[in-house]
């Protein structure tokens, strides 16, 4: 396989992973009930644009925010890390870390941020983008994008053939990959600081 094609791909999946849309499909259902399948489609573009563009600005503009903050590359890895690796303890274990919830109304904007573009999006865009590049990172976040909007479109459709059950076995499993990235990030952030 074609190197980058590879380095696509693993990036891809991990933001796909950690964008996690299946566990906003019940969410994504309850808050567009009633709507037409129109009006849902929009709204879960409303929704990946607004985690996409928060993805880009952050791929684009995170060299400008560590020279402003003072911050290493080595020291956000491993301090994201353990964020992506509270994360995906969360999901895995279906427990709650903090008190934090949405607030605010349209679900575009409550599953576009923070569900799928939180601070473990965020993280792992700026990782990818240090580790592969801007033309790798860009075209992954794009790609997992659009992965997270078809299974927005489809949310109906996927919460009737899946259930209840097995969409929280997925979450949890997804959960266990994003823990086991972060391991792998935290390992690979204090080897560069030592």
């Amino acid at each position: 396989m074609d190197p980058v094609l590879g380095e696509i791909l693993y990036s891809t999946l991990s933001l796909v992973i950690i964008l996690d849309p299946i566990l906003s499909v019940p969410i994504f259902v309850s808050m567009t009930k009633g709507k037409t399948g129109r009006e849902v489609s929009h709204e879960a573009g409303i929704a990946t644009g607004v985690a996409g563009g928060l993805m880009f600005v952050f791929l684009f503009g995170n060299i400008l925010i560590f020279e402003i903050l003072g911050i290493s590359i080595s020291s956000f890895q491993v301090a994201g890390g353990i964020l992506l690796f509270l994360l995906g303890l969360q999901e895995a274990m279906g427990i709650t870390l903090g008190t934090a919830r949405p607030r605010m109304s349209p679900a575009s904007v409550v599953i576009g941020t923070p569900l799928l573009c939180g601070p473990g999006t965020i993280t792992q865009v700026i990782l990818l983008t240090n580790e592969y590049g801007y033309l790798v990172a860009a075209a992954s976040a794009a790609l997992a994008i659009a992965v997270t909007w078809l299974v927005l479109k489809y949310a109906a459709l996927i919460q009737r053939l899946l259930g209840e059950t097995v969409t929280d076995i997925i979450g949890k499993v997804l959960g266990m990959i994003l823990a086991a990235i972060a391991v792998q990030l935290i390992i690979a952030g204090i080897k560069v600081l030592i």
